[in-house]
């Protein structure tokens, strides 16, 4: 479904960011601790984008399922992607529970 993938790349775009402001705030923590706490914030808001949007993806499987068989190659494919996701974000809010 079109929609799926979509939401996938909005997902990797949102852990992508989230990344990125984490990574700054550790960069500039000890010269410029408020901005560091600006980066930090940032990420973290990043996440919930992420968790907003892979709800939403989560409903749509599942009214999807109710109606449809999901054939076993993309449910493979979504698992995957899913699971690297996954990861991605556990990295990263590992690294936003060490900045704190």
């Amino acid at each position: 479904m079109e929609i799926i993938k979509q939401i996938s790349e909005k997902i990797d775009e949102e852990l992508h960011d989230a990344e990125k402001y984490i990574k700054c705030a550790y960069k500039v923590d000890e010269t410029h601790p408020q901005l560091a706490d600006v980066y930090y914030k940032l990420s973290l808001e990043e996440m919930n984008h992420v968790t907003m949007l892979h709800d939403s993806v989560v409903r749509i499987i599942n009214d999807y399922k109710q109606r449809n068989e999901v054939p076993r190659e993309m449910q493979i494919l979504y698992d995957y992607v899913h699971d690297k996701q996954v990861k991605w974000a556990a990295k990263i809010k590992a690294k936003q529970e060490q900045f704190k």
